[in-house]
């Protein structure tokens, strides 16, 4: 056996490694790739001071359809606003990989994919599509789907490829789009509640105001704020109950659908564990779970579980998600096994004539200490668990 003070360099070696590994394997910086190349400096220039870089730079899977100085002085003649400008741009990034030999590898020759503007929210319908047409003669061709099937520009170069990960493609001209175009308000003039009724979620932004809880919403969007929405028929469904709740507990509920701090989608499936909320005001108090199984992302609490089906709104500092079920706190909410755990034939009657949420449910020191479990568990990153794994083999190298 090799002597101890060879094998703990090797060791100190391998923990570096691994540990970069596992926090730069999905880097990239999409202003470091571009200053690369003088000829795309105003293209460069406006994804940073859109902000259209850094929700490049976070994202996993992404295209840069780029434009040169020549095509983006055609965009800067139109005079449009700063923010009229992030549309046009945000149209010309996919939410998907497209490589070079991707473009001409399109099933059926044609493919309709989604872009950043979609993910704002902004776009109504499918106007945040793009189409991408393999054409003869080797050329691929792209236009905006609300463009009467027009394809503007044609694809010129790859000008930087990271497989799956960040592909940057130049494009003869700017993509046209009467949506992406049209006059855009400021951020500080987007209302949370007017975004989540207009996209599916009236029912709960109705509740938001009628309660009195969009107020702290709205305080928190400016440091990040990510909403989880059950839609309408889901709040239809709900209202009995919610009716039974007290006014505080009603602000309590609507609360514990937010959080203080963007959470990008990726960013939740990289993040499993205890999640804290609006309404969280000490330790074990409002919080749920997140997990993920595959590509579905779930929200569990100690009473139900419920699916992430959509995102309404993806503009940094804020995020909006769809739910296919409310989430009920067990602080207000008994748990479904304690519902139904055997009671005497007069306990069972008892039980199912009165409602859920006739009152709290008191919290249960067995259900703390569960919950304290499960951060000891779920939340354990992978820095965390390396230095474990590691721990255990020098033990074993020192027997």
């Amino acid at each position: 056996m090799p002597p101890l003070t060879t094998l703990f360099p090797s060791l100190a070696l391998f923990l570096l490694l691994l540990l970069s590994s596992s926090t730069t394997s999905n880097a990239h910086n999409i202003t470091r790739i571009l200053a690369k190349h003088p000829e795309f400096s105003t293209f460069n220039h406006y994804l940073t001071i859109t902000h259209l870089a850094a929700e490049i730079n976070r994202r996993e899977t992404i295209t840069v359809l780029a434009l040169d100085n020549a095509a983006m002085s055609s965009l800067l003649a139109k005079q449009f606003s700063l923010y009229t400008v992030k549309n046009v741009l945000s149209l010309h990034v996919l939410v998907d990989y497209f490589g070079s030999k991707k473009l001409h590898q399109i099933t059926n020759g044609t493919a309709l994919t989604s872009t950043m503007f979609q993910a704002t929210g902004s776009a109504p319908g499918s106007s945040g599509y793009i189409n991408i047409t393999d054409l003869k003669g080797g050329k691929v061709g792209f236009g905006a789907e609300d463009n009467n099937g027009k394809l503007d520009a044609v694809y010129v170069k790859s000008v930087a490829e990271i497989p799956y990960n960040i592909s940057v493609l130049q494009i003869s001209k700017v993509l046209n789009s009467a949506e992406a175009e049209a006059p855009t308000a400021e951020p500080s003039q987007l209302n949370l509640t007017e975004i989540m009724s207009k996209q599916g979620c009236k029912a709960f932004s109705d509740l938001l105001k009628a309660s009195g809880a969009d107020a702290t919403f709205n305080e928190n969007i400016d440091g990040g704020l990510t909403v989880f929405c059950p839609t309408d028929p889901v709040i239809d469904g709900f209202m009995p109950k919610y009716k039974n709740l007290t006014a505080s507990q009603k602000v309590a509920l609507l609360l514990f659908h937010g959080i203080p701090v963007y959470m990008s989608l990726q960013m939740l499936k990289s993040n499993n564990g205890i999640m804290n909320t609006l309404a969280t005001d000490g330790a074990n108090k409002y919080d749920f779970s997140v997990q993920n199984d595959g590509e579905v992302v779930t929200l569990k609490t100690k009473v139900m579980t419920s699916k992430i089906t959509g995102t309404l709104k993806d503009q940094e500092p804020l995020i909006v998600y769809k739910i296919d079920k409310v989430l009920l706190p067990r602080e207000l909410f008994k748990p479904v096994e304690a519902a139904e755990a055997p009671k005497s034939s007069k306990s069972k009657h008892k039980a199912a004539d009165a409602p859920e949420s006739d009152a709290p449910a008191e919290s249960d020191p067995a259900d703390v200490q569960t919950a304290d479990n499960e951060n000891g568990v779920v939340g354990l990153d992978g820095g965390r668990l390396i230095m474990v794994s590691l721990s255990l083999c020098i033990g074993v190298l020192l027997i």
